[in-house]
């Protein structure tokens, strides 16, 4: 499987008085880049969390948001804890007894006093696990938009192989004629300026000029680059910069056809393979 490094996932989740979200974000990027903002409630986990993703992707700008908010679903969120309020009425009898007089405390003053309160809440360690549990579920679906995504880059990159290889199919059956040609060409003008092809030296130095010219070799080596290209690409897993590093050596061979043209119709192809390579880089950029 190919997969992209562009890619998005939003989810979501009510707990016992809080909702939590965790949203991710994927570009492409040369190396791992993975950055992670919390709220500070939750910035214990944020080694896990980088653990997580970081074992989730190999290449990617990668960015995690999770937001958590209170609620008070049903009524619930709040609770008063009994046993500090009776805590609190004995000091305050107690104070009486000591000092009388003493105003009672009244309603508000308890609720005011700290620990009376209590809202409903997650204890820490099953807090982790479900922020874990989210991160990982969020994971997943960033995942499936990367396959998905992958999917598509993989079908343009084969397409893009098919136009190399149709040009070099176009190409390979004339190159023994282009040379040919060539050599006929260049024998009659030596003859045109009165010198004879024939000549041991003039021989020599023809052959040795056809041979620069000679572009079988480079057709070669694009078929064989466009077939290792096919292999790497089925393959799968994170491939982008063997591809890439693939890409870069049919430019190469493209641009040594092109300058070792003689004829138009092989410098025509030189161009649109070219096109096709050019077009091939961009998209490997986004393949992890």
């Amino acid at each position: 499987m190919i997969l992209s490094m562009t890619g998005f996932a939003a989810v979501a989740a009510e707990l016992t008085g809080i909702s939590l979200a965790v949203e991710l974000r994927s570009v492409n990027h040369r190396y791992l880049d993975v950055t992670v903002k919390l709220p500070d409630e939750l910035r214990p986990f944020e080694p896990r969390i980088r653990e997580r993703l970081s074992a989730a992707q190999r290449r990617g700008k990668l960015e995690c948001r999770i937001a958590l908010a209170r609620t008070t679903g049903g009524g619930s969120g709040i609770t008063v804890d009994e046993a500090r309020v009776r805590d609190l009425a004995d000091a305050a009898a107690q104070v009486a007894r000591l000092v009388p007089g003493t105003p009672a405390l009244a309603t508000s003053d308890i609720l005011r006093w700290p620990g009376v309160l209590i809202e409903a809440s997650l204890p820490q360690d099953a807090l982790a696990d479900e922020v874990e549990a989210l991160v990982g579920t969020a994971v997943a679906e960033l995942n499936d938009a990367r396959a998905r995504e992958g999917a598509k880059l993989a079908g343009v990159l084969s397409a893009r192989c098919q136009d190399i290889e149709a040009e070099v199919a176009r190409v390979a059956p004339r190159v023994p004629a282009l040379h040919a040609a060539f050599v006929e060409k260049l024998g009659a003008r030596l003859r045109e300026a009165g010198l004879d092809p024939g000549n041991d030296r003039l021989t020599q130095e023809l052959a040795l000029f056809a041979t620069r010219i000679d572009v079988a070799e480079e057709v070669e080596r694009l078929s064989a680059h466009v077939a290792e290209f096919r292999r790497v690409l089925a393959h799968g897993g994170s491939v982008g910069k063997r591809l890439d590093f693939l890409a870069q050596e049919l430019h190469r061979e493209a641009n040594t056809l092109g300058s070792k043209s003689v004829d138009a119709e092989l410098s025509r192809v030189s161009l649109e393979l070219k096109v096709a390579i050019e077009q091939i880089r961009e998209q490997v950029q986004n393949i992890e």
